[in-house]
């Protein structure tokens, strides 16, 4: 009788520890974590107050209380989303995109990659959902950027729906994502960084509700050591994801002090910005992968991290020389996006929205007190325009000429620099053409990154760039600056890239009058084969004139370009191609390409091309162009042009 009790005894104790002292976390399915407060408790610091007066309490379900009341009363910690602010967002913060995605996501429908539509993940939510080929859409999945609309709008709201529902779906996916081999779809590191930063800000809009409970809170902070644990193994240098990596590791460390390890995850964060902003950005300010958005994103990486800190008195985080490079990275996007804000499609890169960077340059402005940031901020109402109209980033090879600073302004970019990696395209050469509010040659873009490797190919090719190949095949990446001069009435541009063995293509743009341009095109060394000079308009019916070797754009309205190519040989041939351009990801439309084909033999060591570019509206102007001092065996170190208009001539002449 005595051991029957005592076994009765042992069993109470046992079920009490695992049910309620150890405070499982169960889902609707019935799986769990089997980490509970005792877990949790472990890896903070307990040894000071007033978590060590937490610690003493020993009924589990009041401890859990004790936990969360703890976190709820704290204020020594900083963060980007001041609680104070709920009462002032009631009524205004979510957008109606919020309101969609966050009423979606309450019943179970979630978006992945955006470019997608919303697919419903099951009632008994499957976060490994594929419904469509593209890895992109899982990943993505797995950021829950649906989390944020639904924090927003319960801000907004006030509607304990959305934090309830938030509540369960983090204690879902807790419980169902282990980081093993079976859930790699949950864990690369980039998504693992991304949700160690936005999980924080999820905390402060959650933390106050009701529905947010010591189960949630445990399930919260245990993943939250299990992501900064995992981010301390995983660091991709030299690449954007580095820096979602220790943005998650450094937004965790600061925010959450109290876990054992956080002054070594934070130091390690650190370490890492500071290394990878010497690394990642050239000296002309431009970030390595050489594609606008992740150059973009890599400023708010650098930046967050670099603000979180400040805010939080860690003074000495990060040298005076890290903002200043930050400051040069934020005038990349001012000299290089076309006058209305969108985006040159240089690699893998997306025209955007006019203006989508507005409040970047806001911010900006106003950190580091500049009057053209204001000006971009502003559509130019406040602040001073950049007094300069040509840029040259002669690290990273990206130059631009425009004729003024309002969003009608004739603009153009080129490339021609180093290899920027996997998110970089073999098209040393190409430019983009903007004028009067029009992309009028825009660059390919890349259309998509997983589920059509066929797709992504395509968009990778030298030949579907404004550049020049020999056989079709792509180029090699082998840059060089031989010229830059910028004046008010002439802005020229010499550049040369090794494209291919034996054979050097040396591209040299003009800019006349800040109305029109020439271009240049000197190919030359040993190689033997066909020579062909690529470019591309904007979608619709093209003007094409063969006898003339002349391609323009047609639109009944607004601006239009001219484009006429002369030769140094006696055989050119102006051929139609195929053309795509991507302006959204997984979305192509067709538009005009032509290539100007020369065979190159032993017999002509130069193949020189002259390419007269006019942006115009209404009345196209009637200009010519030619070489006086050609060469046939050489490419040409002292240039002299001769270019009529009507019955004007003017001679431009410079030296390499």
């Amino acid at each position: 009788m005595h051991r029957l009790y005592l076994l009765i005894l042992w069993l109470f104790f046992i079920l009490t520890a695992f049910g309620q002292g150890e405070g499982n976390l169960q889902t609707d399915n019935g799986k769990t974590t089997n980490r509970g407060v005792a877990y949790l408790l472990d890896k903070l610091d307990v040894e000071t107050a007033p978590l060590s007066e937490v610690q003493k309490i020993t009924d589990r379900e009041n401890q859990g209380k004790a936990l969360l009341n703890y976190f709820r009363s704290r204020y020594n910690v900083h963060h980007r989303i001041n609680r104070d602010d709920r009462v002032r967002s009631l009524g205004n913060i979510a957008s109606q995109s919020d309101f969609e995605l966050a009423d979606d996501a309450l019943k179970h429908i979630f978006v992945g990659q955006p470019a997608y539509p919303r697919f419903f993940c099951g009632e008994d939510i499957d976060w490994g959902s594929r419904p469509v080929p593209d890895n992109e859409w899982v990943w993505q999945l797995n950021r829950m950027n649906f989390w944020n609309a639904m924090g927003r709008t319960y801000w907004h709201t006030s509607d304990e729906k959305y934090a309830r529902a938030w509540g369960e779906q983090l204690i879902d996916w807790v419980s169902k994502n282990p980081n093993d081999e079976d859930h790699r779809y949950a864990w690369r590191s980039i998504e693992a960084g991304i949700r160690g930063n936005s999980w924080c800000e999820l905390y402060q809009r959650f933390i106050d509700s009701p529905s947010f409970t010591p189960e949630v809170l445990t399930a919260f902070l245990t993943s939250l050591h299990d992501h900064a644990s995992f981010l301390m193994t995983k660091y991709t240098t030299n690449s954007n994801w580095a820096l979602m990596e220790a943005e998650g590791l450094a937004a965790i460390a600061i925010l959450f002090p109290e876990f054992k390890e956080a002054p070594l995850w934070r130091e390690e964060a650190f370490r890492r910005f500071n290394i990878e902003i010497d690394k990642q950005v050239y000296s002309d300010g431009q970030q390595r992968e050489l594609a606008m958005g992740y150059h973009v994103g890599c400023i708010s990486w650098f930046l967050r991290s670099y603000e979180l800190a400040r805010m939080n008195e860690m003074k000495d985080a990060f040298p005076r020389t890290y903002v200043e490079k930050i400051e040069k990275m934020c005038e990349v996007p001012m000299k290089l996006c076309h006058p209305d804000g969108t985006v040159v499609q240089f690699g893998d890169a997306w025209t955007g929205k006019p203006g989508q960077y507005k409040n970047q340059f806001m911010a900006w402005s106003k950190l580091f007190d500049r009057d053209d940031f204001l000006y971009m901020a502003t559509d130019g109402t406040k602040g001073k325009a950049p007094y300069k109209t040509a840029f040259a980033l002669p690290e990273s090879g990206l130059y631009s000429m425009r004729s003024g600073w309002d969003p009608d302004a004739i603009f153009l970019a080129l490339k021609c620099g180093p290899n920027g990696g996997g998110h970089a395209q073999p098209d040393n050469g190409t430019f983009g053409l903007y004028a009067g509010g029009r992309i009028l040659m825009p660059d390919a873009g890349s259309y998509i990154y997983s589920g059509d490797p066929e797709g992504r190919a395509w968009f990778r090719q030298t030949k579907v760039h404004q550049t020049i190949t020999l056989d079709d095949l792509n180029s090699a990446y082998a840059p060089k600056l031989l010229y830059w001069n910028t004046n008010k009435g002439l802005d020229v541009l010499v550049v040369e890239n090794n494209s291919y063995d034996d054979l050097t293509h040396r591209r040299s743009l003009l800019f006349i009058d800040k109305r029109y341009f020439v271009i240049v095109d000197e190919v030359y060394g040993a190689a033997t084969g066909e020579v062909g000079l690529h470019f591309q308009l904007a979608p619709g019916e093209p003007a094409v004139d063969k006898k003339n070797f002349s391609v323009q754009t047609n639109f009944p309205e607004g601006w239009n370009v001219y484009l006429q190519t002369a030769h140094n040989q006696n055989k050119m041939q102006l051929l139609e191609e195929e053309g795509w351009v991507s302006h959204q990801y997984t979305i192509k439309e067709p538009r005009p390409a032509f290539c100007f084909n020369i065979n190159k033999t032993g017999d002509n060591p130069v193949i020189r091309y002259v390419t007269l570019l006019v942006p115009y509206k209404d009345r196209k102007p009637d200009i010519k162009v030619r070489i006086l001092n050609e060469s046939e065996k050489e490419p040409i170190s002292k240039m002299n042009l001769e270019i009529t208009e009507n019955s004007s001539k003017k001679m431009i002449q410079y030296n390499l």
